[in-house]
């Protein structure tokens, strides 16, 4: 091969190069953005599990039916597991359900960036989850401890990005009161991602 012939190799590289990074950076835009929590994720942080279940399943199962539920109402949606891309949203949730060492020592709780949107959009949904939910929540704490949550880098959101954590998978009874119910716990949170478009 030729310098010639290797330089003109060289720069198509590149520009191949760059072109992909344009697309992997470029933010996407939807009305609404689910992250499915530690969905995808093969070691690290996989999430907690209990008695043959796995966190991420669950997260899954019911950031897919929230997802559908919005799209029957004809709201655009993008999901994404624990990979998250760069989104522009009017709203972002991400799903979890808590794990502690000490099972039964946790509930559901609610993280968010800070802002005044978001600390009012926490509240209405903590008003709203726990007229279902009969566990213990956490104290409103769950922010200082989320300050740099990765995705609150990545998703621009005009409403507000909630982190909820729906109860406590490591513990059997809060566990064996959810399983049943996390169709039920995908329509609550479709039901208030709707009211909230609405606000």
């Amino acid at each position: 091969m030729s310098a010639r012939s290797g330089l003109n190799l060289f720069i198509g590289i590149l520009v191949l190069l760059f072109i992909i990074a344009i697309f992997k950076y470029r933010p996407i835009s939807t009305t609404v953005f689910i992250q499915e929590g530690h969905v995808g994720r093969l070691f690290g942080n996989t999430g907690s599990s209990h008695r043959g279940e796995n966190e991420s399943d669950w997260n899954y199962l019911v950031g897919e039916e929230v997802a559908r539920l919005l799209r029957n109402r004809g709201i655009e949606v993008v999901t994404s597991g624990a990979s998250i891309p760069y989104v522009n949203s009017k709203l972002a949730i991400a799903i979890h359900f808590d794990g502690s060492n000490r099972p039964c020592s946790t509930g559901a709780s609610i993280g968010h960036n800070g802002t005044s949107s978001a600390k009012d959009m926490s509240r209405r949904w903590r008003r709203e989850y726990s007229s279902f939910f009969p566990f213990k929540w956490h104290r409103d704490n769950f922010t200082k401890d989320l300050e740099n949550y990765y995705g609150f880098q990545r998703v621009s959101t005009k409403k507000g990005f909630l982190v909820l954590e729906l109860g406590e998978i490591t513990c059997y009874k809060q566990m064996d009161w959810l399983k049943p119910r996390l169709k039920q716990v995908a329509s609550k949170i479709a039901h208030f991602i709707i009211k909230e478009l609405k606000r």
